[in-house]
């Protein structure tokens, strides 16, 4: 079975990609579920943020503050990267035991969503990689209706990120997420169904 890395900067679309891939007989691993699984109150993921960004990420019952964490998580690039470096490995050792449960299944492949596929190493783990593209001016829209977030808060996060020629530099494929290219056009000339 074959196992697909998906990624792209946020707002691009891969959930969208990762919708109609599903609908196909794929199975999606979404990183930042697995990301979020793994971290319950008094998590170790949990206590090692913790440890790194202050008492003040945490709800007094000891749950997560999304967007405190955010906040501080994106407000510069070192510590987007701290972030990186304390997450990746618990949700790469999580996703590799989702996959060698799913082994055995019938599906047409593994699809592992995530926005840090090639900063993570788990691209290590694919057969071959996907960038799913968007310019910024369509993903901050994007970000803004999804999230509920101003748009301050958006540019936030995609100032954060690596720029789109890093993910065409680094995928084996780009999916253009945007007019005048279709979506579904696009999906089928790189995954064939």
């Amino acid at each position: 079975m074959k196992i697909i890395g998906l990624t792209g900067q946020t707002g691009a679309g891969k959930s969208t990609v990762c919708k109609t891939l599903e609908k196909n007989g794929y199975f999606h691993i979404d990183a930042d579920k697995v990301y979020w699984s793994l971290l319950s109150a008094g998590s170790p993921l949990l206590q090692s943020l913790k440890n790194a960004f202050g008492d003040d990420i945490l709800f007094p019952d000891g749950m997560l503050n999304k967007k405190v964490l955010a906040k501080k998580a994106f407000s510069s690039p070192q510590n987007t990267e701290l972030l990186s470096k304390i997450t990746h490995p618990s949700v790469i050792g999580e996703i590799n035991r989702i996959i060698k449960s799913k082994e055995t299944e019938n599906y047409s492949g593994i699809l592992i969503d995530a926005i840090g596929l090639f900063e993570s190493g788990a691209n290590e783990i694919c057969d071959f990689t996907v960038a799913i593209v968007a310019p910024n001016d369509i993903r901050l829209k994007r970000i803004v209706k999804r999230d509920n977030i101003s748009e301050a808060d958006a540019l936030l996060r995609i100032n954060a990120q690596k720029d789109e020629k890093f993910f065409k530099e680094n995928a084996d494929f780009v999916l253009r997420n945007y007019p005048p290219y279709n979506i579904d056009d696009e999906i089928k000339r790189i995954f064939k169904i």
